[in-house]
């Protein structure tokens, strides 16, 4: 493999389609299936990079596109981190901007063929995905949301994960395990002895993160591990057969 291919693999943002990649894929195929990763760029404690969500997005996409015939998108890497302000390097955008951008995706991709987007969120504080989709369907378009508090919650009983959705917040056993398994290159020493808990977040979205964690984590990253990440990963890309039979039905309904 070409240096700039291998660049692009330890990475994991980029896919290697050429146009006729996609065109093969397609072909026979309807509807037509496209995948969108949508991360974030914020703090994720000392031993995370900036760019943990994105890079989950791009795992959960991948393991995705490995399992069935979607098209799948470069990420969205900057989204809605207003909650990371007080830590340097947080870059936000606004939520209109968001909104904005994963809609004219999904009207572009329609134009080329691609009737059916879903969007892979790896940051949960882009809350406005939510509103994207259901504008979306009631407007008749087929777009889904992946994955759903159901699905995380199936494979964290699946990967042995010990914490809870509700105290896993943030640079945690999840996001951590995920990262170990597929990108250790980026996993920072100091994970093991991070744990900070913080399960009373009630007033979050008016005084930020730092208001409940100097370090950043909310969590317990210590017990993270690749194996976690590895069956993390396997478990949500299940749970998507759900998200592709009910666009799939849809198309055949209407």
């Amino acid at each position: 493999m070409s240096g700039s291919g291998a660049r692009t693999e330890a990475y994991g943002l980029l896919p290697e389609d050429t146009t006729q990649d996609v065109r093969t894929r397609g072909a026979g195929v309807s509807p037509q299936i496209a995948v969108l990763p949508v991360g974030s760029f914020e703090q994720h404690g000392p031993f995370l990079p900036l760019a943990t969500d994105t890079l989950v997005a791009c795992a959960i996409a991948r393991e995705i596109a490995a399992a069935y015939p979607v098209h799948l998108l470069p990420p969205v890497t900057i989204a809605c981190s207003h909650e990371h302000a007080a830590w340097p390097g947080t870059v936000s955008i606004s939520s209109v901007t968001l909104h904005a951008v994963v809609r004219d995706i999904a009207a572009s991709l329609r134009r080329s063929g691609v009737d059916a987007l879903v969007v892979v969120n790896g940051h949960g504080g882009n809350y406005v995905l939510g509103n994207v989709v259901q504008e979306a369907s009631a407007r008749g378009e087929r777009m889904a949301l992946f994955p759903a508090a159901e699905d995380w919650e199936a494979a964290r009983e699946r990967a042995g994960v010990l914490t809870s959705l509700l105290t896993d917040m943030h640079a945690g056993e999840i996001e951590t395990s995920i990262l170990l398994h597929a990108h250790p290159e980026f996993v920072r020493p100091g994970y093991e002895s991070a744990d900070f808990v913080a399960d009373d977040r009630r007033h979050l979205l008016t005084v930020g993160m730092s208001a409940y964690t100097e370090s950043g984590v909310i969590g317990r990253p210590s017990l993270g591990s690749a194996e976690k990440g590895k069956e993390l990963l396997a478990s949500l890309a299940e749970s998507f057969g759900a998200y592709a039979e009910l666009l799939t039905s849809a198309d055949e309904r209407g």
